[in-house]
């Protein structure tokens, strides 16, 4: 690279970058295409924490952008407990209840206790828009159920960005079985169309890992301005291999991880490159031993203690390490 007053020599050892802080998103399924997540998991009331869950309750939320006018909906996938892909305890005894909320309280950059993570009831901020519970039935094995039609003026209104903030709840009320399910958010009651600029985001992420040793799962929290290190807290990991944190910086970290109904937490520094980006967490089942079934909690802070988000698509897309670059003052010939 020539320049008038100097010379510059500059060595790519690799430059790829791989995504931008205003790519525009277009969805939801919930876990993500990219998250590689087969399920969302959550137990009845009366199960037993070592089995995966340590709050019987999770807390998803959904924004619409602004300038989306149209009815949306929200389609559950499985919704009962029962069936093929659920997790049976004895028998299947378990209720489960999904409620969409809207309305002021709901938006938890305002309401921090919206998120879920605190115990009691705090979690059902906001205007109850629909409810169901679901037992044992077989018609939705499988199937969707459709909450909505929603307008999206009903949500609660966060001008950061610029959209309407939705809250479903997923609540096991009774029994001590797993029940496994998704979420589609979705422009039609009958059929998953993606709606563009939407995303989808959790606080505390309840998942269960494939039953294979090839599959690695992938969640992708987003790095705000002013992050110096984050406080990861996994449970219940079983200790089914390896958690590895990549991003454009980071090849690949390994952190501490949990064992049978435990929490591990750990510090990861940020680095500057790090901050306005996605990192991506990867969990690699162990190759020795096959577990099965096995259902992980996870949870993120940043050094001042506020929760970082997991959103379903990574903002600014899939972080891909890019290796530093080095600049190199090449003399001038004589």
């Amino acid at each position: 690279m020539k320049l008038k007053k100097s010379k510059f020599k500059i060595l790519l050892i690799l430059y790829f970058l791989g995504f931008s802080m205003f790519t525009r998103v277009s969805g939801q399924p919930v876990p993500g295409k990219d998250e590689n997540i087969p399920f969302l998991v959550t137990f009845g009331k009366d199960g037993k924490t070592s089995w995966g869950d340590y709050d019987f309750h999770q807390v998803f939320f959904f924004s619409i952008l602004k300038d989306y006018t149209k009815p949306f909906y929200i389609r559950v996938f499985d919704p009962d407990c029962g069936g093929e892909n659920d997790e049976i305890q004895g028998v299947f005894d378990t209720k489960t209840m999904f409620s969409v909320y809207g309305g002021k309280g709901v938006d938890p950059e305002v309401n921090p206790e919206s998120r879920g993570l605190l115990k009691g009831l705090n979690y059902k901020s906001g205007n109850l828009l629909a409810s169901r519970i679901f037992g044992n039935e077989a018609r939705y094995d499988n199937n969707y159920y459709t909450f909505g039609p929603f307008n999206p003026s009903e949500g609660d209104f966060n001008t950061k960005w610029n959209s309407y903030m939705f809250k479903i709840v997923c609540e096991g009320i009774s029994g001590d079985d797993g029940n496994l399910y998704k979420y589609f958010l979705s422009s039609d009651p009958d059929n998953n169309i993606p709606i563009e600029g939407a995303n989808a985001f959790t606080y505390a992420y309840h998942f269960r890992m494939w039953n294979d040793f090839k599959s690695v799962s992938h969640i992708y929290p987003y790095i705000d301005t002013g992050t110096v290190y984050i406080r990861q807290s996994n449970f219940d990991w079983d200790n089914d291999g390896t958690i590895l944190v990549v991003s454009r910086y980071k090849q690949g970290i390994q952190i501490p991880i949990s064992n049978e109904d435990n929490w591990v937490t750990s510090n990861i520094p940020i680095e500057p490159p790090e901050v306005g980006s996605s990192l991506d967490f990867q969990f690699h089942k162990r190759q020795d031993e096959l577990v099965k079934n096995n259902n992980v909690v996870i949870t993120l802070e940043n050094q001042r203690g506020d929760n970082l988000k997991f959103y379903s698509s990574p903002i600014g897309g899939v972080p891909i390490y890019q290796p530093q670059m080095r600049v190199e003052k090449v003399k001038p010939k004589k």
